[in-house]
């Protein structure tokens, strides 16, 4: 059996610990230092994976931005970009989001087994749908990447992706984003949900880096014995 992928996750987040605010409006929660930083550890992955509702809020491209990067990528026999991954319960996917209709790299969508055939249905050659369980299980996810030969996976959330990666222990690495100002609205989204996590008061996380990023500041924990190594 193929080994799982190492897998970082990438969040940034308020001091009180959202994602967003509670507005449609995307809010930008670090600076353009970081953001090449992102676009760097984008381009030494093989995979980079969002939750279903991501795409819906933020619609993101998931490309590498660089051209630099994107040349050393193929000079390496790599696509530019990284395979694009996605997990969704219901399929309440946009065939014509960002996620679909830019880059050339292979898009994988994980849904629910029941909702496989509605999945292919409405998403025709613009993905490869596979079946993640029902509900769907990250650890089938994990599993089915590494047998397609991802070696290096980034998740970019939301949270409900991370908590499922904890949570489910398949975390080797976390790197979070601190921005410098609160949201203060318990209706935004939370960096992560309730759960059993392997880390607590009793299984402290190794903090591996401080790093100031301009007015950002990244954590960087290890949260696996394979840290370093994928």
């Amino acid at each position: 059996m193929a080994e799982r992928p190492y897998t970082l996750l990438s969040c940034g987040m308020s001091i009180d610990g959202y994602l967003d605010d509670a507005t449609d409006e995307r809010l930008l929660l670090s600076n353009d230092a970081d953001f090449d930083r992102v676009d760097a550890e984008r381009a030494g992955c093989d995979a980079i994976l969002v939750g279903a509702g991501t795409i819906r809020q933020d619609n993101p491209r998931l490309l590498v931005r660089s051209a630099a990067r994107r040349a050393d990528r193929v000079a390496r026999g790599e696509a530019p970009d990284p395979v694009k991954v996605t997990v969704t319960g219901s399929c309440d996917l946009d065939p014509e989001a960002s996620f679909f209709t830019t880059g050339a790299a292979d898009k994988l969508v994980y849904c629910a087994s029941s909702s496989v055939d509605e999945a292919r249905k409405l998403l025709g050659d613009r993905a490869t749908v596979i079946a993640g369980g029902d509900p769907v299980d990250v650890r089938v996810v994990a599993a089915d990447l590494g047998a397609r030969g991802i070696r290096r996976l980034m998740v970019e959330g939301g949270g409900h992706m991370h908590t499922q990666f904890l949570t489910a222990g398949l975390a080797d690495e976390l790197q979070l984003v601190v921005a410098p100002f609160f949201v203060g609205d318990s209706r935004a989204p939370r960096f992560v949900h309730d759960g059993a996590f392997p880390w607590g008061p009793d299984n402290r996380a190794t903090l591996a880096e401080v790093r100031r990023i301009g007015d950002v500041v990244l954590l960087r924990y290890a949260l696996s014995e394979r840290f370093g190594h994928g």
